[in-house]
């Protein structure tokens, strides 16, 4: 089942949804916006058109650069970069989200691919973000960006979120596939 405002206010005032900090603008009518922080991730320029063993830690720790406190985020065309929310979010073991982009931002040539929040997990959340646009597009911290869509599971789950990406705050950079 889909949360509705009226179920994202009751989860919240209960405290078993935290989401801080909390703006007046956060909860929509079927989920929560997210609004992207001050840092972003940029792809090192050395690997381009190399290929890549992405089960070598090594080498994953040097693809990206992160950049902290920055005032603007250029996504340049046909590049990707990640994102962080401002906003640190905290679920239940019976609450899981799906996390898009915000339409406007899809209708200017920026995708997402699909991002879940696993029940139980807690930290911000890293967004992948990648410019189709012809143009270069400048995105603004403090932007609301990231829309949530909240579903209760059928029942709670056995072992919550606990990995990788638990208590993470800013841009979480992808670990090594083994």
């Amino acid at each position: 089942m889909i949360l509705s405002d009226f179920d994202l206010e009751n989860y919240i005032k209960a405290k078993r949804l935290v989401i801080r900090p909390l703006g007046k603008d956060t909860i929509r009518e079927n989920g929560v916006d997210l609004k992207i922080s001050d840092e972003v991730a940029y792809y090192t320029t050395k690997f381009k058109g190399v290929n890549v063993d992405i089960s070598d830690e090594k080498i994953v720790k040097k693809l990206y650069t992160i950049e902290k406190r920055v005032k603007e985020i250029v996504v340049k065309s046909n590049a990707h970069v990640l994102l962080s929310t401002v906003e640190n979010v905290t679920l239940p073991d019976d609450l899981m989200g799906f996390v898009e982009l915000r339409s406007t931002a899809a209708r200017h040539g920026l995708a997402m691919p699909p991002t879940i929040i696993d029940a139980g997990f807690s930290g911000t959340v890293t967004l992948e973000v990648f410019n189709n646009a012809p143009y270069n597009i400048i995105l603004k911290p403090g932007t609301r960006f990231a829309h949530v869509i909240f579903a209760r599971t059928t029942t709670r789950v056995k072992k919550p979120y606990k990995g990788t990406y638990f208590n993470q705050s800013g841009v979480k950079t992808p670990k090594a596939i083994k």
